[in-house]
């Protein structure tokens, strides 16, 4: 889908600002039993965590102290945001998998924890073959994190957005038109600032390279907390819950999604393991150069290994890849099944709380950035 339109934007957000928990007693769970099954659910505000969902897993863990301990490692620790993790109270709600859930996803062929419709897109406007809008708010909020843990610990605090809003010519992003900076900040640093120090970080950032140093420039607006002094963030100021940024997780809006969140679920359901494998599948077509834009669309049955569509779109930019694909003697279908995703991108192994940093798509350490036959 090439952009027909002016201007795109997209948002992302730090690392202290989305869901980690979830995935973090995820791969807790598979550090003891690759085979774990689990829909784990997170709320929270103020000093409560609310854990919600289904765990079956051969592993002994301590939610509660996990919990807390993803809060002191995003920042919070020692009540320096005004949070105190130790303190926290924490209430769960969690019971097994159901068995007949189980009884269609376990086995030599298993089937799909759920049905479920997922896409996956790749284009050329990125080296990591992402959108342009999403790639840049990633990168920004990449150095936002540095910021908050090396640079200004005592300055910068662990919630964070961006969003950024690109112009497009002929299809093709030319000026970056607008950076918005959320930062929370210590009580001790005024306004001005804040925003002199991070406006110098990023023309500091820029200079090093990457997206942003081939389309910041001066005649780029600056929005640095646009709303004023930003001291209480995180679950002080504001309730979170589990999947709430799915769009940022993503494309960023550029491309479709298919409703299901990503974190604390295990491979098994496609909602996760899908949109991965679809990503893969797409990002595969447009670096083969196929395609300068590919979207992937996957459908699955409950209980069914063999996805019931997989169909391809390259918005006019190239061919069919799935006669491409067959021309290799490659069967997509079968490649999208579920053991065959899980066993390819290696998704029964706990790899999946940096997911929460950076969103979950166009990371090169990622398996689903890896091309798709190796």
């Amino acid at each position: 889908m090439l952009v027909t339109h002016e201007t795109f934007s997209s948002e992302a957000v730090s690392s202290g600002h989305r869901d980690k928990i979830s995935d973090a007693i995820l791969d807790a769970c598979l550090a003891h039993d690759s085979a774990a099954r689990i829909a784990l659910e997170r709320a929270i505000k103020g000093d409560l965590i609310c854990l919600t969902g289904e765990i079956t897993a051969n592993a002994r863990l301590d939610a509660r102290k996990i919990a807390r301990g993803v809060l002191r490692d995003v920042g919070h620790a020692g009540g320096a945001w005004g949070l105190y993790p130790d303190a926290m109270r924490v209430i769960e709600q969690i019971s097994l998998q159901s068995s007949e859930i189980g009884t269609g996803v376990d086995g030599e062929d298993p089937g799909a924890g759920d049905q479920g419709i997922m896409f996956g897109f790749a284009c050329d406007e990125a080296a990591n073959l992402m959108p342009a809008p999403i790639a840049l708010a990633n990168e920004i909020c990449g150095h936002l994190h540095d910021w908050q843990t090396e640079a200004f610990p005592n300055i910068c605090g662990p919630d964070a957005k961006t969003q950024v809003t690109l112009r497009y010519e002929d299809g093709c992003p030319v000026k970056l038109e607008t950076v918005v900076i959320s930062c929370q900040h210590a009580a001790h640093v005024g306004l001005a600032e804040i925003r002199d120090l991070l406006r110098s970080a990023l023309f500091a950032a820029a200079a090093r390279g990457g997206l942003l140093s081939a389309l910041l420039t001066p005649e780029t607006q600056l929005l640095i907390n646009p709303a004023g002094t930003f001291h209480e963030g995180g679950p002080v100021a504001d309730a979170g819950l589990t999947g709430r940024k799915i769009i940022a997780d993503t494309y960023g809006g550029y491309a479709r999604h298919g409703g299901g969140a990503f974190s604390g679920k295990d491979a098994t359901k496609l909602d996760r393991s899908g949109a991965y494998a679809a990503r893969q599948l797409a990002r595969d077509v447009v670096a083969r150069g196929w395609a300068r834009a590919c979207e992937v669309r996957l459908a699955y049955a409950i209980g069914q290994a063999a996805p019931v569509a997989v169909d391809f779109d390259t918005f006019g930019t190239g061919g069919d890849p799935a006669a491409r694909y067959a021309g290799l003697g490659v069967d997509i279908a079968q490649m999208m099944r579920p053991r065959a995703i899980i066993e390819r991108l290696g998704l029964a192994r706990p790899i999946f709380l940096d997911t929460a940093r950076n969103g979950h798509l166009g990371r090169p350490d990622r398996p689903w950035e890896r091309p798709l036959l190796g």
